[in-house]
């Protein structure tokens, strides 16, 4: 089980050397909840990604109070632990919330972004733009 995005923060701010960032996204691919064989599809897969990452996303209800579920994978190990922090930032959370959190602004508040390679930040706005697109064209919805 992820832990709660808060306890996410923390630990990384805890750790002020990038090879324990990276050990703790890891750590934290590792702790991201299995996707279902059958999700691996063409369709989820996030274009622009290094390594292969697939999104999975549910909808519960509609408008800008509907509420995102989100399953995720990737075949990389360091990637996969971003998947996992995004898992932990945006799933179960409203459209409206997830429209509000910045992950990307995140990232480089905690000083992620200057040890990752510009491939895997582009795939990180990738896949950041596919849930936020999500949940924009949720909250647009009528209710």
């Amino acid at each position: 089980m992820l832990p709660a995005p808060d306890e996410i923060v923390t630990n990384f701010e805890l750790l002020e050397d990038p090879t324990e960032q990276f050990e703790y996204l890891i750590e934290l691919g590792r702790l991201l909840p299995p996707m279902p064989e059958e999700l691996h599809t063409d369709e989820k897969l996030v274009p622009g990604c290094q390594s292969r990452v697939w999104l999975d996303m549910r909808t519960s209800g509609a408008g800008e109070n509907a509420v995102l579920t989100i399953a995720a994978d990737s075949d990389a190990h360091i990637t996969k632990g971003l998947v996992a922090f995004l898992v932990a930032l945006y799933s179960g959370q409203p459209a409206r919330r997830i429209l509000q959190t910045d992950a990307l602004k995140l990232f480089r508040d905690l000083g992620l972004g200057q040890h990752i390679t510009s491939k895997r930040s582009n795939g990180l706005r990738s896949m950041v733009d596919r849930i936020r697109g999500e949940a924009a064209r949720v909250a647009a919805a009528a209710v």
